[in-house]
């Protein structure tokens, strides 16, 4: 039997925000709370993980830079771009932490099949590539056996930033993103391919649930 899984698409939200959020919901969750996943788009920002240096972040300018808790170096987040967080009991599902990430990314090589797009993985340096350039980035955080943080997924964004920053601590990473690989520029589109490749991975049945982040007022609804 597949397990539940609420999707809550959550529009464009504040990081700092959703971060305090999907901490607070990994702290509160009890064996019996159904597992959720995020999908939103954040206003701009460089995230820097806990491996993170600020000699990475070589020309922010305008745009906050905020270190996390995540896993991995520096990344660009800003419109355009799916940000999924998979909120998932990794013991009732049975995953461990190098297969959940193998699991995201095949569902991200999987949902750029929908378009013939061919993608893979790099040894070493977890996130989706095409070509070589990068086209979305992976940083988790585990906590009480549960995930929280996730994926950065470029669809239909503006580029700048990421020549800001050395892109997950390489020099000269090349970065990508769906519309110019001749896929869709509807984040919607995509986000529904995801959705069915990463409940593909996982034995998940999704459930769509209400745009509200848990744990915060409705009025940050979407």
């Amino acid at each position: 039997m597949s397990l539940p899984l609420k999707i809550r698409r959550l529009g464009r939200q504040p990081y700092d925000v959703t971060w305090k959020a999907m901490s607070a919901f990994t702290d509160n969750r009890s064996a019996d709370t159904a597992d959720e996943f995020w999908l939103l788009e954040h206003d701009p920002v460089f995230t820097l993980g806990q491996a993170g240096k600020m000699e990475h972040v070589l020309a922010p300018g305008d745009i906050p830079v905020i270190p996390v808790d995540r896993g991995g170096q520096v990344t660009y987040h800003g419109p355009g771009q799916i940000v999924g967080y998979p909120m998932i009991d990794l013991r009732r599902a049975e995953v461990g932490v190098r297969e959940m990430v193998n699991k995201i990314e095949q569902s991200l090589i999987d949902t750029l099949a929908h378009w013939d797009i061919h993608a893979e993985r790099r040894e070493g340096a977890p996130g989706v590539y095409v070509g070589g350039a990068k086209v979305a980035a992976l940083g988790l955080r585990v906590r009480r056996g549960c995930s929280f943080h996730g994926l950065a997924f470029n669809v239909n964004m503006n580029m700048e930033p990421f020549h800001r920053i050395n892109p997950c601590g390489y020099k000269g990473l090349e970065v990508t993103q769906v519309l110019d690989l001749g896929g869709p520029s509807r984040l919607a589109d995509v986000e529904d391919a995801l959705v069915e490749e990463f409940c593909r991975q996982f034995g998940f049945t999704a459930e769509p649930a209400a745009p509200i982040i848990p744990e915060l007022p409705a009025r940050v609804a979407v």
